[in-house]
């Protein structure tokens, strides 16, 4: 009987167990990390592309016929305006230039026996012993022995020039190019024979064109440099304006040289919508570390704003509606803010339009986050966010295959 009242017991509380309801538990809001937009002076720039122009380029002729006898300088090192480059057989030269002196001594002597004949014919003339023919007569033998003189002081000049040809000097200071025509060959034959170029690297000029919109920001901006009303872009206003150009080459981090814009063309294209402008570099480093043809990136800054904002990259997100950042609320509700991006600077973008300064804004975790859910904020600097991210992508980047050590990234 006790084990029957047992057993009923166990039945009275299995059937209580199974009035039981299971109730549905949510999982806790996604942790994010967020962080307020960092404000820090900032410089806009405008960002080209171009391509690297010696400040000459000079082709060594052969100006005179003739074999040419030597080669007296190095391929590919600098030399200096005057410098002996190349020797052209002189001899006929020598000889021509020979002949041209005794012409010009002939003439001179011829000179001097028609004015010796002139002066006696004039005082047999006077004395009524000799007739006024010979006197003209002479006269214009001394006209023509003048002119003699002349021609032949024209010969020799001319001689004298061709056996200075002869010898072939540097026209500029500069790097020269390889010999393209070795010693024993006829040059000058039919025309002036190329010989070799000298290419001055310094200073170095970067040609870049400029469009119609942002030429109007450069030419205010001038104006307000130089301190004048003229709209016109010209070499004395870019002298007095200064305005600074960067430029970085394809293989080096940001823009390490730093020049000015000292050319702007007189007038817009027409087919581009372009104005082309040229920035002057120094490369006074020997070897040079900016040569002819190079393909260059460069930025020109156009002002200066004391209060941008900026968020790490990792924070910008972009849909079909373009970028956006997720914001969290007072409420710790994530709320999507389209913005307009600016320039990126060591890993933070300013952020042109769409955010107000002490926004917390998802940075880490914004896979997560979901406009209207809500979140769990755990609050950072965005300064220290940024600057472990970018330890974290060198720390994963593959170590550059270079001749030497990497150039070090310079921001202005």
């Amino acid at each position: 009987m006790r084990a029957l009242v047992i057993g009923w017991m166990g039945v009275l509380v299995l059937l209580g167990g199974c009035g039981e309801t299971n109730t549905y538990v949510p999982p806790p809001p996604p942790k994010v990390t967020v962080a307020q937009p960092l404000e820090r002076p900032v410089t806009d720039y405008l960002e080209f592309t171009g391509n690297t122009e010696a400040v000459a380029s000079v082709e060594v002729r052969a100006r005179v016929k003739g074999v040419l006898e030597s080669m007296n300088f190095t391929p590919g090192v600098e030399v200096k305006a005057g410098d002996l480059l190349f020797v052209i057989d002189p001899s006929e030269y020598a000889a021509e230039l020979h002949a041209a002196t005794a012409e010009l001594a002939s003439a001179e002597a011829e000179l001097k026996r028609a004015q010796i004949e002139l002066g006696r014919a004039q005082r047999l003339y006077k004395q009524k012993a000799g007739s006024e023919s010979d006197v003209v007569k002479w006269r214009g033998e001394a006209e023509i022995a003048k002119a003699a003189i002349l021609r032949a002081q024209a010969q020799m000049e001319l001689a004298q020039l061709n056996l200075d040809y002869t010898q072939v000097t540097a026209p500029i200071t500069g790097q020269v190019d390889r010999n393209l025509v070795d010693p024993g060959n006829l040059v000058g034959y039919g025309e002036p024979t190329l010989l070799t170029t000298v290419t001055d690297y310094s200073p170095i000029y970067a040609y870049f064109n400029l469009n119609e919109r942002d030429l109007l920001l450069v030419m205010r901006l001038y104006r307000d440099r130089a301190g004048s009303d003229d709209t016109e872009l010209d070499e004395r206003s870019l002298e007095a304006a200064r305005i600074p150009v960067f430029l970085g080459l394809a293989d080096e981090e940001g823009y390490p040289h730093e020049g000015i814009l000292d050319y702007a063309a007189s007038v817009v294209d027409p087919e581009t919508g372009t104005l082309q402008l040229r920035a002057q570099f120094a490369n006074e480093a020997r070897p040079p570390e900016l040569i002819p043809g190079l393909f260059a990136r460069l930025r020109m800054p156009i002002r200066q704003r004391e209060r941008a904002l900026l968020v790490d990259e990792r924070a910008v997100g972009a849909d079909q509606g373009g970028p956006y950042l997720l914001v969290v609320n007072s409420e710790d509700v994530v709320e999507k803010h389209p913005i307009r991006k600016g320039q990126t600077l060591d890993g933070l973008i300013v952020i042109e339009q769409g955010l107000e300064p002490g926004a917390w804004v998802v940075v880490k975790g914004v896979q997560r986050a979901r406009p209207g859910a809500k979140v769990t904020p755990e609050r950072g600097e965005m300064a220290a966010l940024s600057a472990s991210a970018g330890a974290q992508r060198q720390d994963k980047a593959p170590a550059a295959k270079t001749a030497g050590p990497a150039a070090p990234a310079v921001e202005h």
